[in-house]
């Protein structure tokens, strides 16, 4: 290429050949620090010499570099990876390379997201569908994924016929609309589905729950008239901004991606699917940034850039609007002149993969999870072995509100206790002795804020039942020992 080229480097008597990009002196770096050291081959052959390879990095100012040395810093203590063996929330075995295991406490994560994933779809009228894992071929051929996305996909053969194992959700949504004749009155029809997908991902590129081989899109399909576009993608992008901002304290970026290169369909109803999503987005008052040629091979889509507390971003959630699956499906409606009539789908995820959503979560929260998301949410802790009576009684007044609590029964010292619920990053911890069982109550004491001081069990209960129920990120409890 023209713009390739090679600039030869020289710092006193060492001559380098590089490709750059260069600073115009070293004398611009201000600040430098060496980072590690390892081997490498020498041009990657192992019949070559080892040799030592230095990493480090070097910035204008001392003060960028701080920040960036705290960043790595950050980055190392909030790893989801290291973060999901200690709290014991998920592996990837040597067996299953890039298939995740989920743990029970990692399937409570799961689960309470879940629960709220259905909660708020019932409020916005969705109708929650299960399609199956495995489907003909053919379907795959006839939807544009066997031309498009092949590739990624994995193969089986049943009774000397050739299926594919879903790499998305969509033609499964398709094949539940055709059942029956729709009428216009029934659109828009909004299905919603937790949907286990399967994509053939390199082994390089696989990172924890980051990037994973099967994984569950929170997959929705819309399929409404025409004049119905702007609407349900307003709806969308409110509950995708309700989802980020308002439950979870993200911010999030926006990007328009556009049609790419091996995009299915003419370039008319590309230009009127792209305008649409343009409008929607500027109707709402939306920064965006437009990235060319990434749509979908059917569709260009609105993606979700999730920012977290290091300044990284995730693409997450995505709105995809499609003109092209219902021609390729010969999908109808009857209208309101009795006649047959096309519609429009919307191809949408919110959490994105509910597998990656829980990887940013750890590393956003460094573990710390709020209550409603905690594997365990309180903890009861008695200072000896003949309270552990009313530590039981306790636990089950908590257990009859639904709440997660268990109790620390061994026969170590209290501060022990304490300092193991730390290291779990449990929410309260419920300490318990002669005075609180002679009245009936809890001496309350949080992972972050410390020593809350005494309370009812009736009141803490009613105090973590309200945090939960809220969806709280911060503990309400802390603020009623303030009251106090």
């Amino acid at each position: 290429m023209e713009d390739d080229k090679v600039s030869i480097y020289k710092q006193g008597g060492f001559v380098d050949l590089c490709r750059g990009p260069h600073i115009p002196s070293t004398g611009k770096l201000k600040a430098f620090k060496l980072l590690n050291v390892a081997g490498a081959y020498w041009r990657g052959d192992s019949n070559r010499p080892m040799l030592q390879r230095i990493y480090g990095t070097a910035f204008a100012k001392q003060k960028d570099l701080d920040d960036y040395l705290h960043r790595l810093e950050e980055a190392a203590r909030r790893d989801h990876r290291r973060l999901g063996r200690e709290l014991d929330l998920f592996s990837i075995q040597e067996e299953g390379p890039g298939f995740p295991f989920l743990h029970p406490n990692g399937m409570v994560i799961w689960r309470s997201l879940e629960d709220f994933w259905r909660r708020e779809h019932r409020r916005r009228g969705y109708q929650e569908i299960k399609t199956p894992i495995i489907l003909s071929e053919s379907l795959w051929r006839q939807s544009g994924h066997w031309d498009h996305y092949r590739e990624n996909m994995y193969f089986t053969e049943i009774d000397e016929r050739p299926f594919a194992i879903k790499p998305m959700n969509c033609p499964g949504s398709i094949l539940l609309y055709k059942r029956r004749l729709q009428s216009y009155r029934d659109l828009p029809l909004r299905y919603c589905e937790l949907g286990l997908v399967h994509r053939h991902e390199l082994s390089g590129t696989l990172h924890g729950l980051m990037r994973v081989r099967c994984f569950h899109q929170d997959d929705a399909h819309i399929f409404m008239l025409p004049s119905q576009i702007q609407e349900e993608i307003a709806g969308v992008i409110d509950f995708i901004d309700y989802v980020y901002r308002d439950v979870f304290g993200l911010n999030y970026r926006v990007e328009l991606s556009t049609k790419p290169e091996d995009a299915m369909g003419p370039d008319e109803i590309w230009e009127a699917a792209t305008n649409a999503l343009r409008k929607a987005v500027e109707a709402k008052g939306l920064p965006y940034e437009v990235n060319e040629g990434d749509g979908a091979f059917y569709g260009p889509k609105l993606d979700f850039h999730l920012e977290d507390c290091l300044g990284r971003t995730w693409q997450c959630g995505t709105i995809q609007l499609d003109f092209l699956m219902p021609e390729r499906f010969d999908l109808t409606y009857i209208g309101e002149d009795g006649k047959e009539h096309r519609p429009v789908m919307i191809h949408r995820v919110i959490f994105g993969a509910l597998e990656r959503f829980i990887g940013i979560l750890i590393e956003e929260f460094a573990g710390a999870f709020p209550a409603w998301l905690a594997p365990i949410q309180a903890r009861v802790i008695p200072v000896g072995k003949r309270f552990l009576d009313y530590a039981a009684g306790v636990q089950s007044k908590l257990l009859e509100d639904d709440l997660r609590v268990d109790i620390d029964a061994r026969d170590e010292k209290v501060g022990y206790k304490i300092r193991s619920a730390q290291l779990e990053k449990i929410p309260y911890m419920l300490i318990v002795g002669e005075k609180e069982a002679e009245t009936g109550t809890v001496s309350v004491r949080h992972r972050q804020a410390g020593d809350l001081g005494s309370m009812s069990v009736d009141k803490f209960c009613q105090l973590l039942k309200q945090e939960v129920l809220s969806l709280a990120l911060e503990p309400l409890a802390v603020n009623a020992a303030a009251d106090r």
